[in-house]
């Protein structure tokens, strides 16, 4: 499964729950920062008014958001990921890196459940692409953005399931 810059890979919850994001982004947060924004400017000077200025970061905030899901989502190719053991988009995968145990997601940060604490490398990260199409019990090493070689030895790999 390939996870270049042209597309993400994305579990169908993560499709859904990301597009809700967007739709709700859109429409009515982008109604109620609009709004806050027209009340702080009628409080009068903009220069010194703290509300104005904090509904526009906010704004900006919101915007950015947007576009970020937009593309996001125009590229992403939602399936269920096809695990045969693998490491691959949408396996967790534990192994030990430089000598320390790490269980991580290979992916997307989005594809991650709300309130989880699991780390995520993206599958063109150094770590992520050293270990792409490895399995349990595979060892390679990858250059750090140092320029340090780190070994990795991958100990499980499992589908990931929100």
């Amino acid at each position: 499964m390939s996870n270049d810059t042209q597309g993400t890979w994305l579990t169908q919850e993560a499709f859904d729950r990301l597009t809700a994001e967007l739709e709700q982004l859109s429409g009515p947060a982008r109604i109620e920062i609009a709004s806050r924004i027209e009340a702080a400017r009628e409080e009068g000077d903009l220069k010194e008014n703290g509300g104005y200025h904090a509904a526009k970061d906010e704004q900006g905030k919101i915007e950015a958001r947007i576009r970020a899901l937009t593309e996001l989502l125009k590229h992403a190719t939602v399936t269920e990921a096809q695990f045969d053991g693998t490491v691959e988009p949408g396996t967790v995968v534990t192994a030990t890196i430089a000598g320390d145990p790490s269980t991580f997601l290979v992916g997307n940060r989005e594809i991650v459940a709300e309130g989880s604490d699991l780390t995520v490398y993206s599958p063109v990260s150094p770590v992520g692409a050293a270990i792409v199409g490895l399995r349990a019990g595979d060892s390679t090493t990858y250059t750090a953005p140092n320029g340090k070689e780190i070994a990795v030895q991958v100990t499980n790999v499992e589908r990931y399931e929100p």
